[in-house]
């Protein structure tokens, strides 16, 4: 891993495990509050990915994922500075959700407001028992602005987001999972190596079926039924036609490929 410089002047800690891209929220003086600076870390990041990164993983160095936007930046911001300062965000975190490859994101401790946001722009989210959810902007007389009102709602439902935002509900790791707010839970300090074992998994995906898998898939979703029928078809005949899907099927069809066996 590169030598570490002052988390002022470093707000991601990047590294790399083979065909994995790990991305550390690095403020930890802050709880890995995310201020412009992180959010143009993040731009050139997932704006430069090395063509040999498959998959990646965003995670926060230190006890907690993110505690959320940093408010010291936003006291004296005007309304037209405010609306530009949104949509950065939202074009930021489009190129996580709607980017070359996978990510997981793994949460631990706060993940607050904008790191809420942030993690619901990823694929997959992995919490370890310490991680709580919360929207504090209610109390904080702001609003979402990182494009939680869009995904979030899709995750946790559209009256549930409102109770965190009027009551500052949260809720914790365990409730999470069956709310939508991660698809895993594991103990404390075992998010890392889980989420890592994940993308590694994805990284060995045939990239067709990665990219169907991110680009396409929660467009149908969101389609009206017909024309996600004919997207999904279209998107299938191309995953199929490639040739590494028809290397893949073969090995499977030769006996060659493990079976799909019951969980453990």
């Amino acid at each position: 891993m590169a030598e570490r410089q002052p988390p002022s002047t470093r707000p991601l800690a990047i590294d790399r495990r083979g065909a994995v891209l790990l991305v550390g929220l690095d403020r930890t003086h802050k709880r890995n509050a995310i201020n412009d600076e992180t959010i143009e870390a993040l731009d050139e990041c997932f704006s430069t990915l090395p063509s040999d990164v498959k998959a990646a993983v965003i995670h926060g160095v230190g006890p907690h994922f993110s505690a959320g936007l940093d408010l010291s930046e936003i006291s004296e911001r005007d309304v037209t500075a405010g609306v530009h300062h949104s949509r950065n965000w939202h074009r930021v975190f489009e190129k996580i959700e709607f980017g070359r490859v996978p990510v997981v994101a793994v949460l631990k401790g706060a993940v607050v407001g904008g790191g809420l946001e942030l993690a619901a722009a990823t694929h997959v989210r992995v919490a370890e028992r310490s991680a709580f959810y919360a929207l504090p902007e209610g109390q904080r007389g702001i609003f979402v602005g990182g494009g939680g009102s869009v995904r979030l709602p899709r995750l946790i439902g559209v009256h549930r987001m409102a109770d965190m935002m009027l009551t500052g509900r949260t809720y914790g790791a365990a409730e999470g999972v069956a709310l939508g707010f991660s698809q895993y839970l594991v103990e404390d300090g075992e998010g890392f190596a889980k989420g890592l074992a994940l993308a590694e998994a994805m990284a060995g995906n045939a990239p067709l079926t990665n990219f169907a898998v991110i680009q396409a898939l929660p467009r149908i979703a969101e389609s009206d039924p017909r024309v996600g029928y004919l997207m999904e078809s279209l998107m299938a005949a191309v995953a199929q036609g490639d040739d590494e899907a028809k290397a893949r099927v073969n090995a499977f069809l030769e006996k060659r490929a493990a079976k799909v066996s019951r969980p453990e």
